[in-house]
C-alpha cells in the first residue's frame, strides 16, 4: 500500500481517480493485464488517461512505483506527466521511470554499458558534435565535404541505426558510390566514438537493444523489473524503439526484420497511446506501421478509442475529420466536441507573401485590441522560410513575439564551450571536447599542435587527458605549445580535484569560468565598444543563465547521485520545445512539426499553397499522406479560431513564382469556411508549381499540363545516365536512372538522397 494508506483510503482514491472520466477513458484507465491500444484523437485527454492509469495501477496494487516504465517523447511532456502523477499520488515519483526513451536508455547504459565496453561516464554527443566528428572522419578518408555534405552522411548513418544496422550490415546493402562511401565513414565514425567513450543520440537506443540482445540476464532483469510499460505518442516510434519494447514486454511482430528474434517470452503488459492521424515524423524514421499493425502484433489487444475532443469547436473538428478522410489505410476515428459549433474557419488568399504578412499581423492587432492575449496566438508554417516576412511585419508594428526553432540556448557557442569543459572533466577520453576547449579562450595552441596531441593519444592508446598532461612527450610539439598546454592542464587538474571533492555543479561551473579565463576574455571584449562588445556582453549573460540552471539543478539533485554526470546528461537530452514561454505575452511563431502536442485559442497556418504545404519534396517523393497528417495536426491545434492563409505569388530563390491554394484547403468543406481571395486570373502558359486543377476554388492549370505517357517518357529520355542536373529546391545532383512514364532518378549532393522525379513537372534542368 502507498505510504501506509489504509485499504479504505485506497478505495476512496480509486473512486476519485475515476470521477470525471468519460466511458472510453475509464475503460483505458482500468484495463488489467495484457496489451492495450489507446487510439487518442487530438485533444481527447490522453495525458489524463496515462497519468490516471499510472495512479490506478499503484493504488490497486498491480504495480509499485519502481515497477512502472512510462515513456514520453519530450522532456517537457515527461515533466508535465510527472507533475500530474505526483498530484494524483500525493507523493513524489522518485522511484518511477517516467521519462523519454533516450533518458531511460541512458540510465540503463550508465548502469550496464561496461558490458559493451563503455564506462559509466560516457559522453552523449549532440547533433553539432556528431556532425563535426562525421566531417573529421570524412576528411581522414579523403571525402570532399563540398560534394557530399556531412549532414547528409550523418543522416544516412542515423537512419541505419534507427533500422538497427551496424556499419557491416549497412555496407552489405550499400549501393556503389555514395553508399559505399557512407559505409566507410560509418565504420570509422563508430571506431572514433568508441575510442572517445562517447555515444550519439541514436546510440542510446541502438546500444540498449544491443545490450538486451547480447546479455539475456540483463534483458530479463529489466523485463522483470518493469511489470507495466506505457508509451505515449506511439505513432512516432521507429523500428529500434519497437524492438526495445519487444525485448522488454515480449510478443510483437511475427514477420521480423533481419536479426530479430520472435516469440520472446514476457508479460506483454504494454499500453500504448497514439493517433495514426498525427504520425508526422517519417523523416526521423518513425514507422506508422507500429501503430497500424498493433492489433496484428498483439491479436488479443484491447482497443479503446478516445474521440471526444475537449479542445476545439465542432467546426474545426469537422474540417479536420474531412481532410484526414482523404488518407487511405488509417484507423477510423471521428472527433466530436461538446464545446459548440463555433465560428467558421477563415481562409484568406493574398496577392503575395507581403500581403499575407500584412493580413496576419493586422488580424493579430485586431484580435488583441478586442481583448485576446498575444500568448493565445500562434502562427504556424510548413518551413522556416515562411516566417521571415511575417517576422518583419511584427517588428514594424512592434508586436512582441517568439520564434520556436531558432538558435536554442544550449546551441549557443559559449554554452557549448562551457559544457565541453565540464564534459572533458567527466570523460578524459573525449577528444571532441578537448579540441573544442583547448584553445578557448586563446592560448596559442594551434590546430597543428592539437592534431599532434590527438594523433599521439590514438597511437599510444591513452586518454587524451593523459597525453595533454605530459605534453613534453608528444613528438613534434613546440616549446611554446608545451608551455601553454602545461598551464591549461594545471588549471584542468585543479578543476578535476573539485570534481573529486564532489562540489556542486553550479560552484564547479563558476570556478571553471573564472580559472580558465573564459569570462575574463569576454569581459575584455565587452568593454571594447562596437558590435563585438554587445555580443560579448550577451555571451556573459548567457553563461550567467547557465550558472543559474546549474544551481537550480544542485538544489533538486539527490545527494547520493553523481551530480556532474547527471547534469551533463540532462543538458544533452534537452529538446527544442523546452525553450517555449507561455506567460510573457508573446505571439508564438513555429513550424507545424514543433507545434505537435500544443494548443492555442487562435491559430494561423500560413503558406497554404501547393508546393509549400504540401511541400514539393513530399509531392515528388509520394509523401502527400504524411503532409496531410501534418495539416491535420495544425488544424487541431486551434481551440476557437483558425485562419488558413495563402499567397498568389511567392518569391522562391529570389524569383516570383505563381502558386495555387493547397489541396488541403480544397478538402475542407466550403460550408465550414468564410473564404476571401484576390481575383483568380487564368495563368496562361505559366506553370503554377506544376499541379493540375484540384477543386472549384483553384486557378486553372495551363493547357500543356496533360502530356501523354509517351510524351513524358520522351522528356525523361532527354536526360542521360550520369548527367549533372540542378533542382530549384534540392540543388545539384546526378541522374542515376531513367524509368518509363517520364520518371528520372536523381541523387542529390546536398543531402545524399536519391529521389524519383517526374521530368515533365519537376523544376529541374541541366547544370
Amino acid at each position: 500500500m502507498l505510504r501506509g494508506m489504509p485499504e479504505v483510503g485506497h478505495q476512496k482514491r480509486v473512486e476519485e481517480l475515476l470521477e470525471g472520466l468519460n466511458e472510453p477513458q475509464r475503460e483505458a484507465v482500468t484495463h488489467g493485464e495484457g496489451p492495450l491500444l489507446i487510439l487518442a484523437g487530438a485533444g481527447s485527454g490522453k495525458t489524463r488517461v496515462l497519468t490516471h492509469r499510472v495512479a490506478f495501477l499503484i493504488y490497486t496494487g498491480q504495480a509499485k512505483p519502481g515497477e512502472i516504465l512510462a515513456i514520453t517523447f519530450t522532456n517537457k511532456a515527461a515533466g508535465e506527466m510527472r507533475g500530474r502523477v505526483e498530484r494524483l499520488l500525493e507523493t513524489d515519483t522518485h522511484g518511477m521511470w517516467l521519462m523519454t526513451f533516450h533518458a531511460a536508455c541512458a540510465r540503463i547504459l550508465r548502469a550496464k554499458g561496461d558490458l559493451l565496453g563503455y564506462t559509466s561516464r560516457f559522453t552523449i554527443y549532440d547533433q553539432s558534435d556528431t556532425r563535426r566528428l562525421v566531417k573529421r572522419c570524412m576528411g581522414e578518408l579523403g571525402v570532399d565535404p563540398k560534394r557530399f555534405a556531412p549532414s547528409a552522411v550523418h543522416s544516412q548513418i542515423s537512419q541505419a541505426k534507427n533500422r538497427l544496422l551496424d556499419a557491416d550490415a549497412y555496407a552489405a546493402d550499400a549501393d556503389p558510390g555514395f553508399g559505399e562511401m557512407v559505409s566507410e565513414v560509418y565504420r570509422l565514425y563508430e571506431r572514433e566514438l568508441s575510442n572517445m567513450n562517447a555515444m550519439d543520440f541514436d546510440d542510446l537506443l541502438f546500444r540498449t537493444v544491443n545490450l538486451f540482445e547480447l546479455h539475456e540476464d540483463v534483458r530479463t532483469r529489466y523485463a522483470g523489473t518493469f511489470k507495466h510499460v506505457l508509451v505515449d505518442e506511439y505513432q512516432d516510434t521507429n523500428h529500434t524503439q519497437y524492438r526495445l519494447l519487444q525485448l522488454l514486454v515480449g510478443g510483437g511482430r511475427r514477420e521480423p526484420m533481419r536479426g530479430e528474434r520472435v516469440d520472446i517470452p514476457g508479460h506483454r503488459n504494454l499500453a500504448v497511446v497514439g493517433d495514426d492521424s498525427q504520425s508526422i515524423y517519417g523523416f526521423r524514421s518513425a514507422d506508422i506501421r507500429n501503430i497500424l499493425d498493433f492489433q496484428k502484433d498483439f491479436p488479443d489487444a484491447r482497443v479503446v478509442k478516445l474521440e471526444q475532443n475537449y479542445r476545439s469547436t465542432q467546426t474545426i473538428l469537422d474540417a479536420a475529420n474531412a481532410v484526414i478522410a482523404n488518407n487511405r489505410g488509417g484507423i477510423a476515428k471521428h472527433l466530436w466536441s461538446e464545446l459548440g459549433r463555433g465560428g467558421p474557419i477563415h481562409a484568406r488568399g493574398c496577392e503575395d507573401e507581403h500581403g499575407e504578412a500584412r493580413f496576419v499581423v493586422g488580424e493579430i492587432e485586431r484580435l488583441t485590441d478586442e481583448g485576446a492575449s498575444r500568448a493565445e496566438i500562434a502562427v504556424l508554417y510548413r518551413t522556416n522560410t515562411i516566417s521571415r516576412v511575417i517576422e518583419d511585419a511584427l517588428v514594424r508594428t512592434k508586436t512582441p513575439y517568439q520564434v520556436i526553432g531558432g538558435t536554442k540556448f544550449y546551441e549557443k557557442a559559449e554554452i557549448k564551450d562551457a559544457i565541453a569543459y565540464l564534459t572533458w572533466l567527466s570523460n578524459p577520453f573525449d577528444v571532441v571536447s578537448f579540441q573544442r576547449i583547448a584553445n578557448v579562450p586563446r592560448r596559442g595552441l594551434g590546430q597543428t599542435s592539437l592534431s599532434r596531441i590527438v594523433a599521439h593519444s590514438a597511437s599510444v592508446g591513452a586518454p587524451v587527458w593523459e597525453v595533454a598532461a605530459a605534453a613534453e612527450r608528444v613528438p613534434g610539439l613546440g616549446a611554446a605549445a608545451i608551455k601553454s598546454l602545461g598551464r591549461f592542464m594545471s588549471t584542468m587538474q585543479e578543476l578535476a580535484a573539485l570534481v573529486a571533492e564532489g562540489v556542486p555543479v553550479g560552484d564547479l561551473l563558476e570556478a571553471m569560468l573564472s580559472r580558465t579565463g573564459y569570462v575574463e576574455a569576454l569581459e575584455a571584449e565587452a568593454i571594447g565598444g562596437g558590435e563585438k562588445s554587445f555580443e560579448a556582453q550577451g555571451r556573459i549573460e548567457s553563461l550567467q543563465q547557465l550558472v543559474e540552471v546549474a544551481h537550480e539543478f544542485d538544489a533538486s539533485a539527490p545527494s547520493e547521485e553523481d551530480t556532474l554526470d547527471r547534469f551533463l546528461q540532462e543538458i544533452a537530452l534537452k529538446s527544442d520545445s523546452d525553450t517555449r514561454r507561455d506567460d510573457e505575452g508573446l505571439v508564438t511563431l513555429m513550424t507545424l512539426h514543433n507545434a505537435k502536442g500544443l494548443e492555442y485559442p487562435i491559430v494561423f497556418i500560413a503558406g497554404c499553397e501547393h508546393g509549400v504545404f504540401p511541400h514539393q519534396r513530399a509531392i515528388d517523393e509520394g509523401g502527400l499522406e504524411e503532409e496531410r497528417r501534418l495539416f491535420y495536426v495544425g488544424v487541431t491545434r486551434a481551440m476557437r479560431e483558425l485562419y488558413l492563409t495563402y499567397a498568389r505569388r511567392r518569391s522562391v530563390f529570389g524569383q516570383p513564382t505563381f502558386a495555387l491554394p493547397s489541396e488541403f484547403i480544397e478538402e475542407v468543406p466550403s460550408e465550414l469556411m468564410d473564404r476571401d481571395e484576390p481575383s483568380r486570373p487564368r495563368l496562361g502558359g505559366i506553370a503554377p508549381a506544376g499541379r493540375p486543377r484540384v477543386g472549384a476554388g483553384s486557378w486553372e492549370a495551363p493547357a500543356n499540363g496533360a502530356r501523354t505517357r509517351r510524351e513524358r517518357t520522351t522528356v525523361a529520355a532527354q536526360f542521360r545516365l550520369g548527367e549533372d542536373v540542378v533542382h530549384t529546391a534540392f540543388g545539384e545532383g546526378v541522374v542515376t536512372g531513367v524509368e518509363p512514364g517520364g520518371i528520372i532518378v536523381v541523387r542529390f549532393a546536398g543531402d545524399g538522397s536519391e529521389r524519383k522525379l517526374m521530368a515533365d513537372y519537376a523544376p529541374i534542368g541541366r547544370r
